[in-house]
């Protein structure tokens, strides 16, 4: 271990038991703390873990995650305005990254899923492409931008046949999976372009953030409700009619609820974006597992003319055996109740909600009664 962290998780360890016994002795609360456990500032040239007017100061993310006390409990990051160019992992509980300002604080990476890894373990494939990675419960992000850098739409004009394309593409920005639960991201952009974000576990809460991309740019298996939130389709970088998918969800069939948008705004990031050519989602199946029946369902949200009208599309699947698979979005859990907009359509192929079915579909119910912290 490195010895400032051990210093550190010293004084804490004890700072903590100090509190604790004078708690006993007055039976009274803790008293609230002020400000921040720690602050990343990437100007900082200092020693790791040094005081800067009275906070631990670091320069990476990661150093200041791994300060964090081992028993978890509870820890708050601030993080100055700037761009990190790092790949940080949570994995305690109760982390709370707060950006300065949701524009100019800058979380970014540019690997892609076929990118041979550091050391040249095998590449980093989906999940490891990662740009920030939540393992933890109870995580709490605020004010700030987590972008996977990679050139996505540059790949994409190469000849798919020629040594310039770059195989699996696949760059996540955020991948909350593991022990994540009660996840809460509140004022954040989210940007890359294929698979930009992966919620593969626990419940997540979004509000008024940001999320951009072109194909399956909201994907996995978890619990989300996305509140006021804008979901931009970005281009493509061929010459074509179709763009891509905004959701591929993979909800366990025991899962009642899995993304679900409450009066979102479904745009799309210019008019190189064509009319028509964006589906709402279609079915994952990883392994083409016939127990991942995806669900995403959209509330009274508004869509620009990007939108397909039939809504939905099929997807492929190749099993363990090798078999490829089509599953359809008939085979789905995928609604709508109340979109308006230049995309709205109601039709055979986008089913709707009655008003009985939406009332089933409250947040409360979605997110299992977990009722989000959002200060």
């Amino acid at each position: 271990m490195n010895q400032n962290r051990r210093h550190f998780l010293a004084q804490t360890t004890f700072s903590l038991a100090a509190m604790a016994l004078g708690a006993c002795a007055s039976n009274s609360p803790s008293p609230k703390k002020d400000g921040p456990d720690a602050v990343v500032d990437g100007e900082f040239n200092g020693k790791p873990g040094s005081t800067v007017d009275g906070h631990l100061t670091f320069k990476t993310i990661q150093e200041a995650l791994d300060a964090a006390p081992a028993f978890g409990g509870g820890w708050e990051i601030l993080i100055r305005r700037g761009r990190y160019h790092e790949k940080p992992t949570v994995v305690g509980n109760g982390v709370r990254l707060i950006g300065e300002d949701r524009a100019a604080t800058i979380i970014s990476y540019d690997a892609w899923a076929g990118q041979p890894r550091p050391g040249g373990a095998g590449s980093w494939r989906t999940p490891g492409s990662a740009t920030l990675t939540v393992s933890g419960a109870d995580f709490f992000a605020e004010n700030l931008t987590i972008e996977n850098a990679f050139d996505w739409i540059a790949n994409d004009k190469q000849d798919r046949n020629g040594p310039a394309y770059l195989r699996d593409p696949q760059a996540v920005a955020l991948y909350i999976n593991g022990r994540a639960d009660r996840t809460v991201l509140r004022n954040v952009s989210i940007a890359a372009c294929q698979d930009t974000l992966f919620h593969d576990a626990g419940r997540a809460y979004f509000d008024h953030c940001s999320v951009s991309g072109n194909v399956d740019f909201i994907f996995g298996s978890g619990q989300a409700w996305f509140e006021a939130c804008e979901i931009i389709t970005r281009p493509v970088g061929r010459v074509t009619s179709k763009v891509g998918y905004i959701t591929a969800a993979s909800t366990f069939v025991g899962k009642k609820y899995g993304l679900v948008f409450h009066q979102c705004r479904l745009t799309r990031e210019s008019a190189t974006v064509p009319a028509n050519s964006t589906a709402l989602g279609r079915p994952w199946h990883p392994s083409g597992d016939p127990q991942a029946v995806g669900a995403a369902v959209y509330l009274e949200c508004w869509m620009d003319e990007h939108i397909e009208a039939d809504g939905w599309e099929s997807m492929s699947s190749t099993t363990k055996s090798g078999q490829r698979v089509t599953f359809t979005p008939e085979d789905s859990r995928f609604f709508e109740y109340k979109s308006s907009g230049p995309g709205a359509s109601v039709n055979a192929r986008r089913r709707q909600l009655t008003d009985a079915q939406f009332a089933e579909h409250s947040r409360d119910k979605v997110l299992d009664g977990w009722t989000p912290r959002l200060s």
